[in-house]
């Protein structure tokens, strides 16, 4: 099984909108900055010669129940995961769902999946593509990095007795290549920085290049908000967002306190998104020296966010991942400056349970904040409809995957 990508297949088809001028504050911003631009789905679940261009700040990814959204998505995830150096088991708990649909094995009993993405930065554009194998065993059989059509590292399953692949990556010096065994599970791209020397001038390229990538994969925050969760007070801890945002109260807490402006712009959010009125959100202490989390109605009522409905709690929830931004949110943590990085959050569902007036204003602060650069937000939606005559609809790169 070989990392074989087409090189020409057209991209799925967006709604076209006149935002050109929109994005381009947002990608003067990021400039300098590390980012996914393009995800590929070569053999992927559902998917197959599947590109989804990222190159915009704010991706929406539409299609009814069944078309992939949520297997986009996931790929971005797992590639994420394995960048920040999980071990392939980690990054697809569920390899077997990953296999394309109705794929046969070969005389061998092999089979698996394809994935890659494009990361764009200082060093230019720089591809990845890995492919996987799920039977007889979990395992990476080949990875390519490239940039520029120069083949920066290369790995191939030789020998399907050993745990490792071999590898080889570019060196430019006395000799032109270096090889070397690399471990079949996990991603060579993330494991370069501990082998490669950046002695010559060829191997200097290959690092920046494999920085790049990580960096930009690992600059990620997977938003899944759960209500059931979110209604019960919460121990004192960091103050950082989880994917299932669980400790709300315990990050509204924090913000309350630390980022004043952001979190008046939350309390704004949170007053045209929720029933009644809203004169302000805030956590207190419980007597058990937990945190929960209340709406102030402004005549001396609280409302505890125990009493709110799903699609209030996952509003709150959305609203407070794009306005709070790195600082507050549980992302991994790389050893680069902040100004080098770009964060860019995952939303599949992201407008589940929400009503139109809370659509509507959650796709405003989405654009919003995608703009300034604050942010880059890639969303799976039901229908087209998120987007056609909607405020701040016209900013969203719509890729479409109904049939």
């Amino acid at each position: 099984m070989t990392v074989s990508m087409p090189s020409d297949v057209p991209s799925p088809s967006p709604v076209p909108h006149d935002a050109e001028a929109a994005r381009v504050p947002a990608q003067r911003a990021v400039a300098g900055r590390a980012r996914v631009t393009e995800l590929r789905l070569s053999a992927f679940a559902s998917h197959r010669r599947l590109r989804v261009p990222l190159d915009a700040p704010f991706t929406l990814v539409a299609g009814p129940s069944g078309s992939g959204k949520s297997g986009v998505l996931r790929a971005y995830e797992a590639l994420a995961r394995l960048a920040a150096g999980a071990e392939l088991k980690e990054a697809f708990p569920d390899a077997l769902s990953c296999v394309p649909d109705r794929a046969r094995p070969d005389e061998q009993g092999r089979r698996g999946f394809r994935i890659g993405c494009t990361a764009d930065g200082p060093e230019g554009p720089v591809r990845l593509d890995v492919a996987v194998q799920v039977e007889p065993e979990l395992r990476i059989v080949g990875e390519r990095l490239s940039s520029e059509g120069l083949v920066l590292l290369e790995t191939a399953l030789r020998d399907p007795g050993r745990r490792a692949v071999q590898a080889a990556w570019h060196t430019a010096g006395a000799a032109p290549v270096t090889r070397a065994p690399l471990p079949d599970d996990r991603l060579g791209t993330a494991l370069l920085p501990l082998r490669v020397a950046g002695k010559t001038e060829g191997q200097r390229r290959v690092l920046t290049a494999a920085e790049q990538m990580v960096v930009a994969l690992r600059s990620v925050f997977v938003c899944d908000p759960r209500p059931a969760r979110m209604r019960s007070a919460v121990p004192l801890g960091t103050g950082r967002l989880l994917r299932g945002c669980d400790n709300l109260a315990d990050v509204l807490f924090r913000t309350g306190s630390e980022c004043g402006r952001r979190h008046g712009l939350l309390v704004d959010a949170v007053r045209a998104g929720c029933a009644g009125p809203v004169a302000g959100l805030f956590a207190e202490r419980t007597t058990d020296g937990r945190v929960r989390a209340l709406l102030d109605r402004g005549d001396g009522t609280r409302t505890e966010l125990a009493r709110l409905g799903d699609g209030e709690l996952r509003y709150i929830a959305l609203a407070l991942v794009l306005l709070t931004g790195p600082g507050v949110l549980e992302v991994d943590t790389v050893d680069v400056p902040e100004a080098f990085q770009t964060l860019t959050v995952l939303a599949d569902g992201f407008g589940q349970g929400l009503d139109a007036r809370q659509r509507r204003e959650l796709l405003g602060l989405a654009a919003r904040m995608c703009e300034r650069g604050h942010i880059r937000l890639v969303g799976a939606v039901n229908d087209l409809s998120w987007v056609e005559g909607e405020d701040g609809g016209e900013s969203a790169r719509v890729v479409d995957l109904a049939p």
